[in-house]
């Protein structure tokens, strides 16, 4: 862990952060020398955070010798240049065995999934957290997601709990709850858009202060990622709404025909830029032959 608390901050509050696929080859195996160009190849594009075996990397269906192998790899690979940010979830004995990996590897952080299969209280999911997270003395950004779902009260109490959590991710996208959360507990945490395709909500979150998102399509067109962040930053509405209009919105709208699309479609994406990550694990699935057509499509448009 080389990032102080205000160096983590500062990296999550300015500047894209990139969610990299996890590579496999054809025997469906983590592919290391593929994911390495991957990552230097984020970092040649100015990301200012890396976010490995993640939601987009398929965290759900690594076992622990893919992620040691990843986390391993990626500090090596980054070599401080900016933070590593792991992830971790499921149990949580399993949350701690993923943590401790990270932290042996040298990981500047964790995001912390929210657990799996079965409706969560919200005490219970602060609890959970919580014993996660004392844990290590490494910096956490919790993902609030699916059936982890904190309200504004449960998110302040998690963070007085814990001085080690820097950071909540929105992966709902309900705005008013954001908003009712950011102006509950304040400056204390830094605040992350996380929806999937997190561009097609980054001028509303903008609005409420929420400066920086998680973009997966970096990892097929890159120049446009930083173009899009560049111009919202900057106000520039007209290039913000081109883009949206003609890469975002059919992109979410071939996204929405199946699930699990959200990583499918990156990964074919890569595949379609001559930088294949291989194909998605089960459950999930790769898109069709007419579906990819459709993605190329929208990729020339765009390019």
């Amino acid at each position: 862990m080389a990032f102080s608390v205000e160096q983590m901050r500062s990296a999550l509050s300015d500047g894209l952060l990139s969610f990299p696929v996890t590579d496999f080859d054809a025997n469906g195996k983590f592919n290391a020398e593929t994911f390495r160009q991957r990552l230097e190849s984020f970092i040649e594009h100015g990301v200012s955070s890396i976010f490995v075996a993640g939601g987009t990397g398929e965290f759900f269906s690594l076992d622990e010798d893919d992620y040691r192998q990843i986390v391993e790899l990626s500090v090596a690979t980054v070599k401080g240049r900016v933070p590593v940010i792991a992830s971790a979830g499921r149990s949580v004995s399993d949350a701690k065995k993923f943590v401790a990996i990270a932290d042996e590897a040298g990981c500047d952080g964790i995001l912390l999934m929210p657990p799996f299969l079965t409706e969560c209280p919200e005490d219970g999911i602060v609890e959970y957290a919580s014993q996660i997270m004392a844990s290590s003395k490494t910096h956490f950004i919790y993902y609030n997601r699916g059936n982890g779902i904190l309200t504004a009260e449960s998110v302040k109490a998690l963070a007085a709990a814990n001085p080690n959590m820097v950071a909540l991710k929105d992966g709902v996208g309900n705005i008013a709850a954001l908003n009712d959360t950011i102006k509950t507990v304040g400056d204390r945490l830094v605040y992350i858009g996380g929806v999937p395709t997190a561009e097609i909500f980054a001028e509303a979150y903008l609005s409420i202060g929420v400066n920086t998102y998680s973009s997966a399509v970096f990892n097929f067109m890159p120049e446009m990622a930083n173009k899009f962040y560049k111009a919202l930053r900057a106000g520039d509405q007209a290039v913000v709404t081109a883009i949206i209009k003609d890469f975002f919105i059919p992109f979410c709208r071939l996204r929405d025909r199946k699930k699990g699309y959200a990583v499918s479609l990156i990964k074919a994406g890569t595949t379609l830029m001559g930088h294949t990550a291989g194909n998605v694990r089960a459950p999930l699935t790769m898109p069709t032959a007419g579906e990819v057509a459709e993605l190329e499509a929208i990729i020339k448009k765009n390019s």
